[in-house]
């Protein structure tokens, strides 16, 4: 191992990456390396899980580890150092400077560069307190303005927000509890820096109050002692990573956007016998061919024929966003959580390449290699709960599409069939979609489509 003098080299600090465009932290999972070893320039040394999916962190420059600033397992913000190196002729980078969390008020959010942390920033702080004051330089702002400034700030008003002068100066979580506790903020005391109320003033300001006569006495429940639990009978996972991102989005999704439920059960014998042939076709050699494939095809011929069908709803703007492309979401199970990685553009794929694609992204989310690329911009998805030999379900839909359909299992099943009983594979679907944009005839017509492609897989060379 080539080693370097302290003259010769200087460390540098690899920073936390933003990986997911606009996440704040991720999970380190595992190190690849160990102080003392060597790293070259594009050398993974650790993976880390984000709220999206796991990644791997190439390091961007050559030299030695000297210190990994966290152990497997912990979960770092955006932009901290998590591993000193040092690099041979590098100029030394200085020691971050920590500054108390209620003095440092940076103007704006500095745009972070993946592998590289947060670019340096040029904003100027106010000095510390306490700090000594050129007598040359004058105030920035009469005492007035400097206030209303503050209070414009604790009220997220921006800058150029005013307001009157003798009005306290509290958070909107302190300004809550006053009004919970009827305690009028202009006549408590503050503590905080710069005039600021806290919550600590509040309180105090209650407990000396006498209580009307007639009135109930206000009482402040002390937060609960965090419950216990038998260890030997029970086991407690933290909710992090991808199924805390997962859980958030499903509840985000399943109250903000009305959902629709509509069911049909199909006779797919014909798509089955399909799905044979297809295996022994040539130029389907080594893909991958199955019910699902055959699914997604059909949905994607459907919504070229129900275009509508395949659009978001922009809450801000108040518009409807029809899209004329199809990001194909696939619902993937794996061991960090659900995830939904999409085919971009899979409504200009052929099949034997809808089916490459497929293939590519289910080995690759059962791996746990799917980046954050793959699973934004999706637009309608198909989650297949067939395979755990369920009949159907009532899928919630993926944040920011309008519908989603559920595959159930095929099974072989008594059915009439040109005027006799016969056992046929049989399977149900379930489309559900956002009925502020998509109402019931909409939906139908999609539904209805997929479900006569399946019965008549020809309608795939027809209305393909």
């Amino acid at each position: 191992m080539t080693t370097m003098t302290e003259a010769e080299a200087s460390v540098r600090e690899f920073k936390m990456p933003d990986v997911g465009e606009g996440l704040t932290e991720a999970e380190i999972l595992k190190w690849y390396v160990q102080p003392g070893d060597t790293v070259t320039d594009g050398q993974v040394v650790c993976e880390v899980e984000t709220a999206k999916a796991a990644v791997e962190l190439p390091i961007p420059y050559d030299g030695v580890v000297r210190e990994l600033r966290f152990p497997e397992g912990t979960t770092v913000a955006v932009g901290t150092s998590i591993i000193a190196v040092a690099v041979a002729g590098a100029a030394a980078e200085p020691e971050p400077v920590t500054e108390p969390a209620e003095e440092a008020k940076p103007a704006a959010r500095t745009p972070v560069l993946v592998g590289y942390g947060v670019a340096a920033s040029s904003t100027k702080r106010r000095p510390r307190k306490g700090a000594e004051i050129p007598a040359q330089e004058p105030a920035p702002a009469p005492a007035q303005e400097y206030r209303a400034a503050v209070q414009a700030e604790l009220n997220g008003q921006g800058a150029a927000a005013t307001v009157e002068g003798s009005r306290p100066l509290a958070k909107p979580p302190v300004r809550k509890l006053a009004k919970d506790l009827g305690v009028d903020l202009a006549t408590v005391t503050p503590s905080g820096p710069d005039g600021v109320i806290t919550r600590e003033d509040v309180h105090a300001a209650v407990e000396p109050a006498p209580a009307p006569v007639a009135a109930p006495q206000v009482q402040v429940t002390p937060p609960a002692a965090t419950p216990t639990y038998d260890a030997a009978r029970e086991t407690r996972v933290p909710v992090k990573g991808v199924r805390k991102a997962t859980a958030a989005a499903m509840v985000g999704s399943a109250f903000t956007a009305p959902h629709v439920t509509e069911f049909v059960t199909v006779d797919v014998t014909r798509t089955m016998k399909l799905v044979e042939e297809l295996k022994q076709d040539k130029d389907m050699a080594g893909l991958r061919v199955n019910p699902l494939l055959l699914i997604a095809k059909a949905l994607l011929v459907a919504i070229k024929r129900n275009p509508d069908i395949n659009a978001s709803w922009d809450e801000a703007a108040q518009e409807i966003v029809l899209k004329h492309y199809v990001n194909l979401g696939i619902a993937a199970a794996t061991p960090r959580g659900l995830i939904v990685p999409n085919i971009k553009d899979a409504h200009a794929k052929t099949l034997p390449q809808l089916a490459e694609s497929l293939g590519e992204l289910v080995s690759t989310a059962r791996d746990g290699k799917t980046s954050p690329a793959a699973m934004q911009g999706g637009t309608i998805t198909i989650t297949n709960v067939g395979v755990f030999g369920i009949d159907t379900g009532t899928p919630i839909l993926n944040p920011g599409e309008s519908a989603i359909l559920a595959m159930g299992a095929i099974k072989l099943q008594p059915w009439v069939h040109k005027g006799k009983v016969k056992p046929r594979q049989v399977t149900t679907l379930a489309l559900s979609f956002d009925h502020r944009l998509v109402d019931g005839e909409l939906g139908s017509k999609v539904l209805a489509d997929v479900a006569a492609i399946l019965e008549q897989p020809k309608r795939l060379i027809t209305w393909g």
